[in-house]
């Protein structure tokens, strides 16, 4: 058995299978081998496409996700793999970047994320969704208040 597979990874290093749709199962995580510290992981996907559940066109963004791991982290083919399923997902601007940061809350539980989908303009208006969640009872909770309260979305 390989080190990937025992820490339970199936997508790294095979053949890319893509899906058709929304699909948070396929997305895969591995065991933070630095717990005791606090840092960042930030991925961009300047590449992420959904469609407008009213008008079925597409919408285009660059999506930003950072986040602060604790015991699990998520792995970013599987990551990548998850975000192109939203090419036939049907879901508004605001939505889309919350279902990202709910469903990696649920898979890695991480101390502190934040998603912000920086959308292009459909009829002029560009739309800059901004979440983040800090854990309960912890100093990440505060650090989610106050970044969010200071929220800047200036790139």
């Amino acid at each position: 058995m390989s080190g990937r597979e025992e820490e339970g990874l199936r997508l790294l290093g095979r053949k890319t299978a893509y899906r058709s749709g929304y699909a948070p199962d396929v997305l895969e995580t591995f065991e933070n081998r630095h717990q005791e510290n606090d840092y960042w992981v930030r991925f961009n996907c300047p590449e992420f496409t959904s469609l407008c559940p009213v008008t079925g066109q597409p919408d285009f963004a660059e999506i930003r996700i950072a986040y602060i791991p604790d015991r699990r982290m998520v792995e970013s083919k599987s990551l990548k793999l998850y975000l192109f399923g939203f090419r036939e997902h049907g879901d508004f601007h605001e939505d889309c970047v919350n279902v990202i940061m709910k469903d990696l809350i649920r898979l890695m539980d991480p101390r502190y994320i934040e998603v912000t989908g920086f959308f292009t303009p459909r009829g002029g208006i560009a739309i800059w969704p901004y979440c983040n969640y800090g854990r309960p009872g912890t100093k990440y909770e505060k650090m989610a208040e106050h970044r969010l309260l200071e929220h800047d979305l200036a790139r």
